[in-house]
């Protein structure tokens, strides 16, 4: 029953992310830039680097955050903050490095649109998960 609710979920935040990107590129007149399927997307070799740093020195405090959610049942808010707080960076750094240094700017506004799809299911996913 878990997996079905997973892939049920997972098409569902596909679904809404897609029907968002593509408002939000008609609204505001956003160009579909071509990427490769399960890629990093990088905007540079600037933003590799970043990126790949930002994501080694998140091993660190998802571990110490995953080790006392084991340990301490009640720390589990704590550690949904935390890799809210991960996943908020990473995106963060790939929202600087499309405005600051990408050939299309607006393709920011598709970031951030999808950083907030993706936090609102991870935490409402949690709280039905917890209740």
């Amino acid at each position: 029953m878990f997996w079905v609710q997973f892939f049920l979920i997972a098409t569902l935040v596909f679904l809404l992310i897609s029907a968002v990107k593509r408002l939000l590129r008609k609204m505001f007149k956003i160009k579909k830039v071509k990427r490769a399927f399960f890629s990093y997307n990088h905007v540079n070799e600037s933003h590799r680097k970043v990126d790949m740093r930002i994501r080694f020195l998140s091993i660190i405090p998802f571990m110490i955050l995953s080790g006392l959610v084991i340990h301490s049942e009640h720390l589990i808010n704590v550690y949904m903050l935390g890799v809210a707080l991960l996943v908020t960076a990473d995106y963060a750094v790939r929202v600087f490095f499309e405005l600051k240094h990408s050939e299309y700017p607006k393709q920011a506004v598709l970031t951030i649109a999808e950083m907030f799809i993706m936090l609102t299911t991870f935490f409402l996913v949690f709280q039905y998960w917890l209740t």
